[in-house]
């Protein structure tokens, strides 16, 4: 405990899932967090059972006004800005290039991408005139990688948040604020349940589901729980990782490593049955 001892901390998208632990964690670990959803009841039980070190702010990080009014907020109340994690997202529209509709195409870019630009645009002057701070963005292996989502957008979406990471890393380094990217695996969250169409309530009831999907995936068998990206950004938001930059951490249990051992001697196995009757 104590990594984060003093340090003031932005989450956004706090109200459930990744956030949400990762609020819980960041205060375990020492830091003031100013948390952000746009669910009311759910941010202020958070914020209340976290209690004085965790303030909520009702926020649609697609608007600007309300970015920039969030990350003020943390200023005005802590007198600084040390870490802002980008993590508030959603699902995007499922299905081949030719049924996407505009306007949900439109949305999803703005959850997804354009929250990402306005958090890092309104902390951007705080970090630099202080002349440190580390900003985190949720990235996806979907964003590496096709075929690791069921929403093409949705991979787009997070492929432009890891690249345009590293493009303001580039910028802003120079000043001495770091910006890196979490790319979580099969994380057990209510995400997957919302991109098939549940309801938020429903949704949230379908982690111990995921767990039991996932379990197998990868070669660390078991899901990914949200714990996992927590205590990366925990990591990224500390001083134990003041050199570096530009980077995108990959969480995911090595899912994107290949195919996994046991698979891949399967076949190996079915291979030298199907060459048996050949031997001449």
């Amino acid at each position: 405990m104590g990594r984060l001892d003093g340090k003031v901390a932005v989450i956004t998208g706090a109200t459930s899932g990744i956030g949400l632990r990762t609020a819980e964690i960041f205060v375990a670990e020492g830091a003031k967090v100013v948390v952000a959803g746009r669910r009311v009841p759910e941010g202020e039980a958070l914020s209340a059972r976290l209690g004085p070190n965790c303030l909520f702010r009702q926020t649609d990080v697609t608007v600007e006004e309300q970015v920039k009014a969030l990350i003020a907020l943390a200023v005005d109340k802590f007198g600084r800005i040390d870490c802002l994690f980008n993590n508030a997202g959603g699902p995007a529209q499922t299905g081949g290039i030719e049924g996407l509709e505009i306007g949900r195409f439109d949305l999803a870019m703005a959850t997804l991408v354009r929250s990402v630009m306005l958090g890092m645009k309104h902390a951007a002057p705080h970090m630099k005139k202080q002349g440190f701070g580390s900003i985190i963005n949720n990235g996806s292996i979907a964003g590496r990688l096709a075929g690791f989502s069921s929403s093409i957008v949705y991979s787009a979406a997070k492929a432009a948040v890891i690249h345009l990471t590293k493009c303001v890393a580039m910028e802003l380094g120079e000043a001495g604020v770091r910006v890196n990217s979490i790319s979580p695996g099969a994380i057990a969250t209510g995400i997957f349940a919302k991109a098939v169409g549940l309801s938020v309530e429903a949704a949230e009831n379908t982690p111990p589901v995921m767990r039991d999907v996932y379990k197998s995936a990868q070669p660390i068998p078991r899901a990914g729980l949200p714990e996992d990206i927590a205590y990366a950004a925990v990591f990224l938001a500390s001083d134990e990782s003041s050199f570096i930059n530009g980077h995108d951490l990959v969480v995911d249990g090595a899912i994107t490593g290949g195919r996994n051992w046991s698979q891949q001697q399967q076949g190996y196995v079915e291979l030298r049955k199907a060459f048996e009757g050949k031997k001449g």
